[in-house]
């Protein structure tokens, strides 16, 4: 018998409703409060996005420095007709662009910090429609 299962990604960070509230506006998604305001939901139409988790000993990533690893980033898809609104939008809501200066790739790729300081990228998708 196989057991249904979903994941979830879950960031860590010291304020979860102000990054909460950046990733809902980000991703036109609702923000989810429960019992527990140490944790927070971004749900969009298809269900939970993302969580946020507040870590009382947060530091903030510091990549693209060399002396840390990325270990993990969001990709966000957009129309390739979309970036630059998407971009806007992004920085509009707190995002700081971050310059990795590995942009040589076939697709426009551009790379954030989010208000906590998590890298996320914005990814051009051809034949993807515009909404």
């Amino acid at each position: 018998m196989t057991v249904s299962k979903r994941s979830v990604l879950v960031l860590d960070c010291s304020e979860p409703e102000a990054l909460a509230e950046f990733y809902a506006g980000l991703l036109g998604a609702d923000v989810r409060r429960g019992a527990d305001p140490d944790f927070v939901e971004v749900v969009g139409h298809d269900g939970v996005q993302l969580a946020i988790r507040r870590d009382h000993g947060y530091a903030p990533p510091s990549w693209p420095r060399p002396d840390d690893s990325q270990q993990a980033h969001l990709h966000i898809l957009v129309a390739e007709a979309d970036m630059d609104e998407a971009e806007r939008e992004a920085v509009g809501l707190g995002a700081r662009p971050v310059d990795t200066k590995e942009n040589s790739g076939p697709r426009d790729v551009r790379t954030y910090a989010d208000p906590a300081g998590h890298s996320f990228t914005l990814v051009a998708q051809e034949g993807r429609s515009a909404s």
